[in-house]
C-alpha cells in the first residue's frame, strides 16, 4: 500500500514537471490522453488536467464494470497526476530550455514517471489504462501500446501546432515511448499484480 502511494506521488510529480517545464512552454504535444489534454489547452485554453479526467472517465467507468482491479489501481494515478499537472502550470512561465533539449529531457522525465506508475499497475489516464489492459491480455510490453497511442495523438495534434513543433513533438513522443518501453521491461520482474 505504501509502495503504491509513493509510486503515485513520485510518478505523478515527474509527469507534471515534465509537462509543465519542458512541454507546454514550446507548445509540444505529448501522446496519450495527456496529449489530448494539451491540445485542449493550446486550442481552447482548457485546464489540461481537468480535460484528462473528463476524457478518461468513460474508459474508467468501463473498467469499473469489467476490470475493477484496474479501476481501483488506476483512478488514483489519474486524479493525482491530473491534479499535479494543473497545480504546477505556473512553472511553464519560467523555463528557457531550448526546444530540442526540452523534447529529449521532457520525454525522459515523463517516460520515467509513467513507467513508475505502470510497473505498479497504475495508470495516469485512459490510454495508459487501456495499454495496461491490452498488455495483460496479450503479454506484449505495455510500452509498445503506449508508443502506438502516442503516435496517433501526434497526428491529431498536427491540427493545432506548427510543422516544426510536430517534429519535436514526435521526438518527445518517441523518447517517452522508448523510455517507458525500457523501464517497464527493466522493472518487469518487480511488477506485482493488483489484488482481485
Amino acid at each position: 500500500m505504501i509502495q503504491k502511494a509513493l509510486a503515485i506521488i513520485f510518478g505523478s510529480l515527474l509527469i507534471a514537471i515534465g509537462i509543465n517545464f519542458f512541454v507546454i512552454p514550446h507548445h509540444l504535444v505529448e501522446g496519450g490522453i495527456i496529449g489530448v489534454g494539451l491540445i485542449g489547452k493550446y486550442a481552447f485554453n482548457f485546464q489540461p488536467g481537468l480535460t484528462i479526467i473528463i476524457l478518461s472517465s468513460p474508459l474508467y467507468f468501463i473498467a469499473f464494470l469489467f476490470e475493477r482491479k484496474y479501476f481501483f489501481n488506476g483512478i488514483h494515478g489519474l486524479l493525482v497526476s491530473s491534479f499535479f499537472i494543473d497545480l504546477f502550470q505556473s512553472i511553464s512561465l519560467h523555463t528557457t530550455v531550448p526546444i530540442f533539449i526540452s523534447s529529449l529531457t521532457g520525454g525522459l522525465i515523463i517516460g520515467i514517471g509513467i513507467s513508475i506508475l505502470l510497473v505498479n499497475n497504475i495508470s495516469s489516464g485512459a490510454m495508459d489504462l487501456l495499454a495496461l489492459i491490452l498488455s495483460k491480455k496479450t503479454s506484449i510490453n505495455v510500452g509498445f501500446f503506449i508508443l502506438f497511442f502516442d503516435s496517433f495523438v501526434i497526428l491529431i495534434g498536427s491540427i493545432v501546432i506548427s510543422e516544426t513543433t510536430i517534429i519535436y513533438s514526435a521526438l518527445l513522443v518517441a523518447t517517452v515511448g522508448f523510455t517507458t518501453l525500457f523501464f517497464t521491461g527493466f522493472m518487469k520482474h518487480k511488477m506485482i499484480d493488483p489484488p482481485s
